[in-house]
C-alpha cells in the first residue's frame, strides 16, 4: 500500500517526535525522535497503528539504516502515576529529543499538546504520524521498541497476555488483573478494574 506522506515542512533540520503507550494500563510510555535525510522516501511508511507488526520491523530496519539520528526514551509507570500520562508523555519526548546525536532546528510533534524544549521551535500536528514522514518514522521506532519491551515483560508476568495486548486494556488483561491483582508495572492512577 502506498502512502504519500509529506517529507519535510521546512528546509531546516527537522526531528519528528511521537510517543506510544499512552492508553495502556501497564508498562512505560515510550517516545522516539527521528531526523531523516532530506532525500529519504519510503512509500509504505505511515502511522505504526495502520500497518502489521512484521511491516513495522522491516520499516524499523530501513529507518535505522538511513536516519541521520534516532533516539528512544521511556518513562516508568511510577513516574506516569506521579506526573499524569500527558506530562509523562511530554517528558519522554523531551528525553528522546535530548538523546539525538544531531541538534534539530525544528520539532514536529504528533498530537496537539507539547511543552517547548529548550529554545527549539516546534509544531504540533494532529495525526502527524499519518501525515509527516519523520513523525511516522518516530511512531515506528517507538512502537517496535515498546512492543519488544512488553513482550519481554510478559515472560515475567504471563497472566496478563502482554505479549498480545502490549499492556492495552483488553478483556484478557482485565481478567488477569481481576484474578491475580496488579504488578509493579501497572499504572495505579489508571482505571485498572472494570
Amino acid at each position: 500500500m502506498k502512502h504519500n506522506l509529506i517529507p519535510f515542512l521546512t528546509d531546516k533540520i527537522e526531528a519528528g517526535v511521537d510517543e506510544v503507550g499512552r492508553g495502556c494500563l501497564a508498562g512505560d510510555v515510550v517516545a522516539a525522535a527521528v531526523i531523516l535525510p532530506k532525500d529519504y522516501r519510503h512509500s509504505s511508511l505511515t502511522d505504526s497503528k495502520q500497518i502489521s507488526a512484521s511491516q513495522r520491523l522491516i520499516l524499523r530496519e530501513d529507518i535505522l539504516k538511513n536516519a541521520i539520528a534516532v533516539s528512544v526514551a521511556q518513562v516508568s509507570p511510577q513516574e506516569i502515576d506521579r506526573l499524569n500520562i500527558l506530562w509523562a508523555s511530554i517528558k519522554a519526548m523531551h528525553i528522546a529529543i535530548e538523546g539525538l546525536s544531531v541538534q534539530p532546528e525544528v520539532l514536529l510533534i504528533d498530537g496537539n499538546r507539547f511543552v517547548p524544549y529548550q529554545n527549539i521551535s516546534h509544531r504540533c500536528i494532529v495525526k502527524g504520524d499519518s501525515k509527516i514522514l519523520s513523525i511516522a518514522a518516530a511512531s515506528i521506532i517507538a512502537k517496535t521498541h515498546r512492543d519488544e519491551l512488553m513482550q519481554d515483560l510478559a515472560k515475567t508476568y504471563p497472566q496478563y497476555a502482554w505479549e498480545q495486548n502490549m499492556g492495552y486494556p483488553t478483556k484478557k488483561h482485565y481478567e488477569g488483573i481481576q484474578k491475580y491483582g496488579i504488578t509493579p508495572l501497572h499504572r495505579q492512577s489508571f482505571k485498572l478494574f472494570k
